[in-house]
């Protein structure tokens, strides 16, 4: 008997607006101070009124029109009731059925068959996209004897996403995830950074047999805070559920968290009924006509090329593989310094088609190598180097006119990386430049043949890696200046005399 899983996603994003949903205080996610960024209407004292942040509105729109969806004619906000410490009005400012955004739909890449293939794509039905209010964040000191609430956080713009049970596995869902938070940040609406509570996914889980006309009873997963942790503890659920139902057991209606450590989830609490959370309009603030309130042809306009768009552009304009392609898409960061770098680099030469995709692969291979390692040892962000996009492509120019050597380029590279000074300041102060000039290297060819005739014996016998350990010699007689490939030209030349 098989069992096939029915997963849906409920995800929140945090809005990079200056002030909060319903008040003027600072939407500020890097403030330490707790408590200060507080009013009377976020921490819900006696008369207060909200006035909702048309920021905040505007940028869910864009949302939606990113996402597919159908602006509402008329949307209304709503109170969720429900207490929580960290809750001061005892009531959530959210929206029910009236949302900004209906419909929808985010396509996904299936995993790669070939590296050499498009992927195939899978569309994600889209139920939703609400705007509401974010709670406060509860505190737990380390003597375990207090819990203290910080409100900051309280009143922060919170858009949220639902899917359709569309998806199916683990993988879909962590990439649904991961393609939403690059095309948040593509539109500039959200940091969508999961370690810090920017984004928060919550999965829907049930199983239930191939072909039954009803799904299976629901578990939600919570607390998840990372992107892999989405897909694991689909994983695991799905084979615990199996196992479950496959043993003669019954699953049971309930919240569920994720062990990072262990690698599995665990049960939080119950959920025999759904919560009624006594959903009525907000009465002091009055529903909105979206349409006209906002000029949606100009917020159609203003939204960027999003993430598959560009993949499939940088296909076609750099003769890169999709692979290739997502490590540079991912962050619209990283996708502008290097097409702004590729744009630099084309301005030193006119190179043919071949030669040109064969300068951007080199570029590719030290940006995704040797710069993103540089980065990844630093904890430096894309934002923060200190390498402008014209003196990498500089670099670039002098590796492929093979004026420095791979080794060279390294260290040229590791300096750069410390201060953006001029590659070419650095080549000629370190002495850098390769040596290519036939002449130059003759003597270093006829020392090294002269020096090592066991070698040149073994060469001639039709052992190959002789020649590596010749061209290895005149290196180091050259100090590493010479060609090693105008070196092996030469070696073999000689050799074979």
């Amino acid at each position: 008997m098989k069992y096939v899983p029915t997963i849906g996603l409920e995800i929140h994003m945090e809005l990079k607006t200056k002030t909060k949903m319903f008040c003027a205080c600072l939407n500020d996610s890097e403030e330490r101070e707790p408590n200060k960024n507080v009013c009377p209407v976020c921490l819900a004292h006696p008369g207060a009124l909200p006035v909702a942040n048309l920021e905040a509105i505007r940028a869910v729109l864009k949302i939606g029109m990113a996402l597919n969806g159908e602006i509402a004619e008329i949307s209304k906000f709503d109170r969720k009731n429900y207490f929580y410490p960290d809750l001061p009005k005892a009531y959530q400012i959210s929206q029910y059925d009236q949302p900004f955004v209906a419909g929808g739909y985010l396509e996904i890449d299936l995993p790669l068959e070939s590296e050499n293939e498009i992927p195939r794509k899978k569309k994600i039905r889209i139920t939703r996209v609400h705007l509401e209010e974010d709670t406060g964040r509860l505190v737990h000191p380390d003597d375990g004897k207090s819990t203290l609430v910080d409100f900051n956080r309280a009143g922060v713009p919170l858009a949220e996403l639902v899917t359709e049970p569309d998806i199916t596995s683990g993988y879909e869902a962590q990439r649904f995830a991961e393609e939403l938070r690059s095309i948040l940040r593509y539109l500039g609406v959200a940091n969508a950074d999961m370690e810090k509570g920017e984004l928060r996914c919550e999965v829907n889980i049930s199983m239930a047999l191939e072909g039954a006309d009803k799904y299976g009873t629901k578990v939600e997963i919570k607390n998840l805070n990372s992107f892999r942790s989405v897909g694991q503890s689909i994983d695991y659920e799905i084979k615990r559920q199996t196992e479950v139902i496959e043993e003669g057991g019954k699953i049971i209606q309930e919240t569920r968290g994720w062990d990072e450590v262990k690698g599995e989830t665990f049960s939080q609490r119950k959920k025999e009924e759904a919560h009624d959370y006594r959903y009525f309009p907000e009465p002091d603030l009055l529903p909105m006509a979206p349409k006209e309130m906002f000029n949606l042809e100009e917020i159609n306009l203003e939204l960027p090329e999003l993430p598959e768009a560009k993949r499939l552009r940088f296909m076609k304009e750099y003769g890169l593989k999709f692979k290739e392609i997502e490590v540079l898409v991912l962050e619209p960061a990283i996708a502008q310094y290097f097409e702004s770098m590729v744009s630099e680099l084309d301005t030193f030469e006119k190179a043919s088609e071949q030669h040109r995709e064969k300068r951007i692969k080199l570029a590719y291979n030290y940006f995704t190598n040797d710069l993103q390692s540089l980065m990844s040892a630093n904890n430096i962000k894309i934002s923060d180097l200190k390498i402008d996009h014209e003196n990498f492509a500089h670099l670039i120019d002098f590796v492929d006119r093979n004026m420095i050597s791979s080794a060279a380029a390294k260290i040229v590279l590791a300096e750069m990386f410390e201060a953006n000074r001029e590659c070419g300041d650095i080549i000629k102060e370190k002495g850098l430049i390769q040596v290519s000039d036939t002449k130059d290297l003759e003597s270093f060819i006829q020392k090294a043949i002269e020096e090592n005739p066991v070698a040149v014996e073994e060469f001639k016998g039709g052992k190959d890696n002789a020649l590596q350990f010749l061209v290895g010699k005149c290196m180091a007689l050259s100090k590493g200046k010479a060609n090693p490939r105008v070196i092996q030209e030469l070696l073999r030349k000689n050799l074979s005399k």
